[in-house]
């Protein structure tokens, strides 16, 4: 695999030249600052391009170009939109980038009640506490018919939690999940939150499936002919939150997605976290399945806390965790090799090490939320690790 590195940019705390030095070869990265919905411009693109080459690397994928929330919802300017993703498509392939990565998640991106949870050796992960969650759903953001969504004793487990809730617990529960998208400046207020979620009466989960068919059926002939591949991230967490639906959760999910646009342009960025968050997901078996259209991989493991879904969990250490993740490269590497046998220009799947908990001097560096330095380039050296023992000849997957 191509071993990259997410980085968000001058503003990142975690530099390219430290990405080099943990053992990427590649960045990964995109346009922050660019509002949603618009055209990346030919200038942005290639200035973030010399960002990165003057660090030592190159920009190899792009995560990601979001999806306007009127384009999930087909209002508004959804059709201009989508013309100006095409346009990002074709920008952005001009200046030789092959990978793009997106999410189609409504309104909330990515769900977490806490950025930086203590675990047992003092390093700092993010977690998504499922009574938090439910307690800020029914209590602070007061969401109509909120509690008709949990069972009595979810309810007032998340009541007596509320009620021992200090105020600054309460206001930073509420800006974790408001977050918007990793590096970006956006993010909900509580009155905010509430308007979005309007937005979305009367769209359900069959709806919001044919709405990103729609829109892959008008993107992915551009990606085909500018030699891009595209790639759904899945939902994290892999459940509905909020009333919204989520469609790209489980195998059914996805085999759903490239059977209605069957072209090898529409593909999979295979997240282990977001997927081993849910435990009906047999990683191993997805990855098997989707092999031929996984474009991107997300290596990163959760623990799961509790034996239901929806669950408490947190972001473990990368051997540690639900997902068995020796099993998850062996199938990545299974698919490197057919994948060279068949002369495919993309036989090497780009890889990063998702996420990492905050240990020695993260704790002090101050990056974003969930992407220290210390902690990914530990989770990048035993990913290599793993994938270098079983790239040895003895084991034939070379």
């Amino acid at each position: 695999m191509r071993h990259t590195w997410r980085w968000f940019g001058p503003v990142d705390r975690v530099s390219v030249q430290d990405a080099a030095q943990a053992g990427a070869v590649g960045i990964v990265s995109a346009l922050h600052h660019i509002p949603t919905g618009d055209v990346w411009p030919v200038d942005e693109i290639a200035k973030r391009q010399a960002e990165i080459r003057a660090g030592g690397l190159y920009w190899d994928v792009v995560e990601s170009v979001p999806v306007s929330e009127s384009i999930k919802t087909q209002t508004g300017a959804w059709r201009e939109h989508v013309t100006n993703w095409q346009e990002s498509l074709r920008r952005l392939s001009a200046a030789g980038i092959k990978t793009v990565c997106y999410n189609f998640m409504p309104v909330l991106d990515w769900t977490r009640t806490d950025l930086r949870w203590e675990v047992r050796h003092g390093a700092r992960a993010m977690r998504f506490d499922r009574i938090d969650f439910v307690a800020f759903d029914i209590h602070l953001l007061q969401r109509p018919g909120a509690a008709d969504d949990y069972d009595a004793e979810t309810c007032e487990q998340a009541k007596q939690r509320f009620d021992g809730m200090t105020d600054e617990r309460k206001q930073g529960l509420s800006r974790n999940i408001g977050a918007g998208l990793p590096g970006s400046a956006d993010g909900y207020s509580l009155p905010q939150l509430r308007e979005h979620l309007l937005t979305y009466a009367g769209i359900d989960r069959e709806k919001l499936q044919r709405h990103l068919v729609d829109f892959l059926t008008e993107v992915t002939p551009v990606a085909e002919q500018v030699g891009i591949n595209i790639c759904a991230h899945p939902d994290d967490p892999p459940w509905a939150l909020l009333g919204l639906p989520r469609i790209l959760s489980t195998a059914d999910d996805y085999a759903h997605m490239l059977r209605q646009v069957d072209s090898p342009a529409n593909g999979v960025t295979f997240c282990t976290g977001s997927l081993g968050a849910f435990s009906g997901n047999d990683l191993p078996a997805m990855v098997r399945q989707f092999a031929s259209r996984i474009h991107f991989v997300h290596l990163r493991n959760v623990r799961r806390q509790e034996d239901r879904t929806p669950c408490s969990f947190y972001e473990d250490e990368h051997l540690e965790g639900n997902t068995d993740m020796v099993a998850v490269i062996a199938e990545l590497l299974a698919e490197e090799k057919r994948r060279r046998a068949a002369g495919r220009a993309d036989h090497e799947i780009p890889m990063r090490p998702d996420h990492g908990q905050e240990i020695l001097d993260d704790l002090t560096r101050g990056a974003q939320p969930g992407y220290p330095a210390i902690g990914r380039l530990k989770g990048l050296a035993e990913l290599r690790g793993i994938e270098r023992a079983l790239s040895h000849p003895v084991h034939g997957l070379c």
